[in-house]
């Protein structure tokens, strides 16, 4: 079952977007270290919520900026799987990102991409930012994935 399926199915449920997310910190181990929450996943855009806390701190008690680029990493899987035609499939390719504020209150992070920028052999830009609870932007950037068919499966 495909992420985006699986997301459809189990976030109307009670404490759905949290099993969610379990899942998903499940399948990519490294997610959970910042204890993320899937917000929203749709065609063209995702969101996920971190919060502010000790975990996640850097050494002058803002958000670390290497926690906030794993949220938007998280966000920006989650809206390709949510957007990518079924008959191709990604790899990240590069993350560019800069931080034009201090992350000094939870944040949210949001990954858009036009749903008709996927086309095989293409890299396909994912716009991604992270916003404090004021709504300021502190991490701007864009993660590039590379996209290809995904192969035939031969008869057994």
């Amino acid at each position: 079952m495909s992420a985006y399926k699986l997301y459809q199915k189990v976030t109307p449920w009670p404490c759905g977007h949290w099993l969610f997310t379990q899942i998903i910190c499940f399948k990519a181990p490294y997610f959970k270290t910042m204890r993320p929450k899937m917000i929203s996943m749709k065609s063209g855009e995702a969101t996920v919520f971190l919060k502010k806390r000790r975990r996640v701190h850097n050494h002058i008690q803002t958000v670390h900026v290497i926690a906030i680029c794993n949220a938007l990493e998280m966000a920006m899987g989650m809206v390709v799987e949510a957007t990518i035609p079924n008959h191709l499939r990604w790899l990240p390719q590069s993350m560019n990102v800069a931080y034009p504020a201090k992350s000094n209150s939870d944040i949210t992070a949001v990954a858009r991409v036009d749903p008709a920028a996927f086309r095989p052999n293409e890299s396909v830009p994912v716009e991604v930012k992270a916003y404090r609870a004021d709504g300021t932007v502190v991490v701007d950037g864009v993660i590039s994935v590379w996209v290809t068919e995904k192969p035939t499966k031969k008869a057994v």
